[in-house]
């Protein structure tokens, strides 16, 4: 009877054993994919900046665009009714010539 409980303590151990190098194993492959993915939310974070900074830039340069356009329309258009002015003043001294 004692070598039977024995040989169960044994088995049981034995399989005890195989179970702590199961969970050890198991332990280093999610520590490697933690590893792995806090390198990837680092490596996608900078990015992430990155871009944050390129659209600010894009935005800043996009309103410098709109302002100089709106400009230009104002300008285009000061000088759209000063040539209907000299067109109209134009027009006046060959009537009266």
């Amino acid at each position: 009877d004692a070598n039977r409980q024995i040989s169960e303590y044994k088995f049981k151990l034995s399989k005890a054993e195989q179970d702590v190098t199961t969970l050890e194993q198991n332990v280093g492959r999610l520590e490697g994919q933690v590893a792995r993915y806090k390198n990837a939310a680092e490596n996608a974070e900078k990015i992430e900046d990155e871009l944050k900074a390129e659209k600010r830039k894009l935005q800043r340069e996009l309103r410098t665009a709109l302002d100089k356009i709106e400009e230009m329309e104002m300008t285009n258009s000061h000088l759209m009714k000063r040539l209907e002015k000299m067109k109209a003043n134009r027009t006046a001294l060959l009537s009266q010539q």
